[in-house]
């Protein structure tokens, strides 16, 4: 369990790649759906996207920070979903690596996806919850509402390893 219930600010301790870029670690926190069953008669599964800090609560994504001298990748993975999205689980093996631009900065940023099996979701207090909105939807939804190319990517792929 995170211990703060505050977000980590600055970046001090940001870790960055070889060629000089930041790194980005996130996860899709997903659950499957005991009540609903897909074609296959298997339960659906569902994905956690939330909004966006900047205030446009139109533009979804998945959770995601930068990875911290101080922390494992796991360590991070978790620390951004508990303050992003108020949710812990179990993060599995690693959907993938992109390289993205930043739409508010002149840089570059490598992202390192998983997918998180949600086992806990806090109800009514986590770090970032006045800033964003969070929607438990289908995979179709997700696909759809989230801004980032390479988020719907990561979610193509990691929808064959679940």
């Amino acid at each position: 369990m995170v211990s703060s219930m505050a977000s980590r600010q600055g970046r001090q301790l940001q870790r960055y790649s070889k060629s000089g870029r930041r790194l980005v670690v996130g996860c899709i926190p997903y659950k499957f759906d005991l009540g609903d069953h897909n074609d296959d008669d298997e339960p659906s599964v569902q994905v956690l996207i939330i909004t966006s800090s900047k205030g446009n609560n139109n533009e979804f994504m998945f959770p995601k920070g930068g990875w911290e001298t101080d922390e494992t990748i796991k360590q991070a993975v978790s620390r951004e979903a508990m303050e992003e999205a108020g949710v812990q689980g179990t993060i599995q093996g690693r959907i993938g690596t992109w390289v993205y631009k930043s739409r508010t900065h002149e840089a570059h940023y490598q992202a390192i996806m998983f997918p998180m099996k949600v086992t806990e979701e806090l109800a009514h207090q986590w770090p970032e919850m006045h800033q964003r909105q969070r929607a438990w939807v289908s995979i179709a939804e997700a696909k759809e509402r989230c801004r980032h190319w390479w988020m719907k990517e990561a979610l193509d792929r990691m929808v064959k390893m679940i």
